[in-house]
């Protein structure tokens, strides 16, 4: 195992990560797809399952809290930029996904570059 605090290890780590470095359009519009249409149909089926039964709600909405977490991921990555490579696709789907955790894109991004700023070189 190579240490990530030497040069080897960080040429290491980017070789790793390189295929991840440039937003690819079909892998963002598939994430897209295959967040929010299991989000979409689990809250629905959550909210039908309520007058059933409780105890099926419950693992419905764990699932459910589950692609709100992956659509808030993909907001932060919006919020970088990095999700697309057209800033204005980044934006829409931003607000789009901020609406649904209930997070302002544009005052998060800003708010969220100057803990960036402020934090230290992590790399």
């Amino acid at each position: 195992m190579v240490a990530m605090n030497t040069t080897e290890g960080k040429v290491a780590w980017q070789a790793i990560v390189s295929a991840y470095a440039k937003p690819d359009l079909r892998k963002s519009i598939w994430q897209l797809v295959n967040t929010l249409v299991p989000f979409f149909g689990l809250f629905y089926l959550s909210m039908r399952s309520v007058d059933i039964s409780l105890w099926l709600t419950l693992p419905l909405t764990i699932l459910t809290g589950g692609f709100l977490i992956r659509a808030f991921i993909i907001f932060h990555d919006c919020g970088h930029g990095s999700f697309f490579r057209s800033q204005r696709a980044n934006d829409w789907t931003g607000i789009v996904t901020g609406i649904l955790a209930f997070t302002p894109y544009y005052r998060w991004r800003h708010q969220h570059a100057i803990h960036h700023a402020t934090s230290g070189d992590l790399d």
